[in-house]
């Protein structure tokens, strides 16, 4: 049992740290383009978004791409037959390419899920640190239409194309994970050296010419997915390593290991990409500044609501990519992380991992039907919703309709089946007319009294305990 108890809070305590390497950035700086401001506002009310990390590594079920990364770290463990040499681990690795042959990949089945769970954007990982490209690109074989890779003679190989048109018809926003950091490119680990860490393993400053040349690679690579990929509204870089020197923050203990300036041009990659992509939100994670249009909290929800734009990337299960038997998370987990955000000003981007086969595990569809079912009745509080004091008390969470005629108490739940006390009290600063107090999903009467700074809701018994509703209540206060 010992034994059990340290290798779990290995775990644990592997995967609190994985969060920390994605803090948010101090200073936010807001976008001057008008069209920039005009889709972070929209993009601000779409609330719940879809995250997906796919690549070869889902044959494996291993972390993507970090177990090819030489530090002694929880997440970057090298398992299986091929982790006795780094050498020989990485080879097989890149070799997984030759075997990616995800059949059952049908982005229209992931469309109508997300959709019927009120998911409103999707972010799709289009290249790792791996360097894996899920795209065709033109500027390596290292992607999922090379000849070497058995997907690459079906039709719908070009699969970040596929989704996003998939996606796009029904309307969503489009959003391309692109990571900065590239492991398989000889401009940014040069065979010549082994790699040391994460960052690049030579100084950009001795070797101007290969710095150069991979910079002009990502610059190419990302125009290529601005250029042909319809519609995009989202660039989400990661990789936060790769930045300029005078940007580290030295308070963050994962910038300390920051050795070399890496900055590979953003006003140049900015400038191109909203070139072709009018409007284009950029998300240059914790690099705080005008290319950092929205934070992004990994794995954990900010303690108050925060002033400027942000969204929390969050796992569905414990892990961003496939591992087979993942534990996912409950819907009422779901619902109540949804609630907690957005009563904070939040978008939620759930990811969700897709399997060597090309498809999602039947749990995660059955998550989202459960999710969309509880969307159906109570999406009017979260959609087009803004934060309003006191944001939340115990277990109810606070939003205001953006009109200002309506808020929303959510009252959570720990079990599915939402039983609610005889009272409820709720501190809210209210006009002097209330129109009317309803709980969302029922027709009952509700009775309630206005004290100062606060309302009693009166909740009949007989919906207290057989209301019917699941993961969290809502009651809609109109004025």
């Amino acid at each position: 049992m010992k034994t059990v108890r340290v290798l779990l809070f290995l775990l644990v305590y592997s995967k609190l740290l994985l969060a920390q390497e994605h803090n948010m950035s101090a200073n936010y700086v807001a976008p001057s383009d008008p069209a920039v401001q005009a889709k972070l506002k929209n993009w601000q009310k779409l609330k719940f978004g879809l995250f997906m990390h796919w690549g070869t590594y889902s044959q494996w079920g291993v972390v993507e791409s970090w177990s090819i990364c030489p530090e002694d770290e929880g997440w970057t463990q090298r398992k299986g037959p091929y982790g006795a040499t780094y050498s020989g681990y990485k080879a097989a690795y890149e070799n997984l390419q030759t075997t990616f042959n995800p059949t059952k990949f049908a982005p229209e089945k992931w469309v109508k899920a997300a959709k019927e769970a009120g998911m409103k954007y999707v972010v799709f990982t289009t290249k790792h640190h791996d360097g894996f490209s899920m795209f065709d690109t033109k500027q390596s074989d290292y992607k999922i239409t090379s000849g070497k890779t058995p997907f690459s003679s079906n039709p719908r190989a070009n699969v970040t194309k596929e989704i996003f048109n998939a996606f796009s018809k029904e309307n969503f926003m489009i959003g391309a994970y692109f990571s900065k950091p590239d492991w398989h490119s000889e401009d940014y680990w040069w065979p010549y050296f082994p790699p040391k860490d994460r960052n690049v393993n030579y100084d950009p400053a001795k070797h101007p010419e290969r710095w150069q040349k991979f910079k002009d690679f990502t610059y190419n690579q990302i125009g290529e997915l601005m250029s042909d990929y319809g519609k995009v509204d989202i660039l989400w870089l990661d990789g936060g390593w790769v930045r300029p020197k005078n940007t580290i923050d030295i308070m963050v203990d994962w910038q300390k290991a920051i050795t070399f300036n890496q900055d590979i041009d953003m006003p140049r990659i900015a400038q191109m990409a909203r070139a072709k992509q009018p409007g284009l939100i950029v998300v240059d994670r914790t690099v705080a500044g005008e290319y950092e249009n929205y934070t992004t909290p990994e794995q954990q929800v900010p303690a108050h609501p925060l002033n400027y734009p942000w969204e929390s990337c969050i796992t569905m299960g414990n892990s961003w990519s496939y591992v087979p038997g993942d534990k996912y998370k409950s819907a009422n987990e779901i619902v109540n992380l949804l609630v907690k955000i957005v009563s904070r000003g939040g978008n939620l981007l759930m990811n969700i991992g897709p399997g060597p086969d090309g498809d999602w595990d039947p749990v995660a569809y059955s998550r989202l039907e459960q999710i969309g079912q509880w969307m159906s009745i109570n999406q009017e509080g979260i959609y087009n919703s803004v934060p309003v004091a006191p944001y939340s008390e115990n277990n109810i969470y606070y939003t205001k309709a953006e009109n200002g005629k309506a808020v929303y108490a959510f009252v959570t739940s720990e079990n599915e089946n939402v039983t609610l006390p005889a009272s409820i009290t709720m501190h809210l600063p209210t006009p002097k007319t209330i129109k009317s107090v309803k709980l969302l999903g029922t027709s009952a009467k509700v009775k309630w009294t206005k004290k100062d700074d606060s309302i009693v809701i009166d909740v009949p018994s007989n919906l207290q305990t057989a209301n019917g509703l699941k993961q969290a209540a809502a009651f809609k206060i109109a004025y």
